[in-house]
């Protein structure tokens, strides 16, 4: 794997990465490639593995497959109170960002507030709200809701101005993968990615919470 420079943000006007589930018997594994504007993928970032069964308040990433090395990763504030909200810290601890789910709002639509150091904030929400009803709905109907929900979610943030500042879709196919985008905002960069990334697996890994 090559690794990627630590703590460092692209100047480039869009960044777009994969992100890959792959579940095992113990644990869900996270991984996180790079891809050119044409989708080709240029390379593993970095991978996250998180316990199955296990509290979920915590997710650290790695460059390297012994765990050595780690880039950055995002933390409940709270062990029981998850409304509390998310800290994204560095490899050194330090915040980088933050995110909540906002849980009155995602009764009918799942609404997410990212938030970076200087003080901007965006909103995400799923991007068809039709969806969003129907997947609750099948969620409480007896039986259905036990099968596996068979509509795709996906998700935008914007910023007050309307600038979308992360995308993600998720792929059709047996395998939970998502593709993300990183737009530029009104500055002429994207957020942190590591921030956005942090976002995108939590999308995944703390959506039914």
């Amino acid at each position: 794997m090559t690794e990627p420079v630590a703590d460092a943000t692209s100047d480039a006007p869009a960044e777009r990465y994969l992100l890959r589930q792959k579940l095992t018997m113990m644990v869900n594994r996270y991984e996180i490639v790079r891809q050119d504007e044409f989708g080709k993928e240029l390379g593993l970032l970095c991978f996250a593995e998180q316990k199955r069964m296990a509290a979920k308040e915590q997710v650290t990433f790695y460059t390297d497959s012994a765990k050595t090395h780690p880039l950055f990763g995002f933390k409940a504030r709270k062990r029981i109170d998850l409304g509390s909200g998310y800290d994204v810290t560095d490899s050194q601890g330090q915040p980088i960002g933050w995110f909540k789910k906002q849980f009155k709002a995602s009764l009918v639509n799942s609404t997410w507030t990212l938030g970076v150091p200087d003080g901007r904030e965006f909103v995400g929400r799923e991007r068809n709200a039709k969806i969003a009803v129907v997947r609750r709905l099948w969620d409480i109907v007896p039986v259905v809701g036990d099968i596996p929900v068979p509509f795709l979610f996906h998700f935008d943030f914007v910023a007050e101005d309307g600038s979308v500042a992360l995308t993600s879709t998720k792929k059709a196919g047996v395998k939970d993968v998502y593709h993300v985008t990183l737009p530029a905002l009104a500055d002429g960069k994207p957020i942190d990615w590591r921030v956005g990334m942090a976002m995108a697996v939590a999308l995944d890994a703390l959506q039914s919470r």
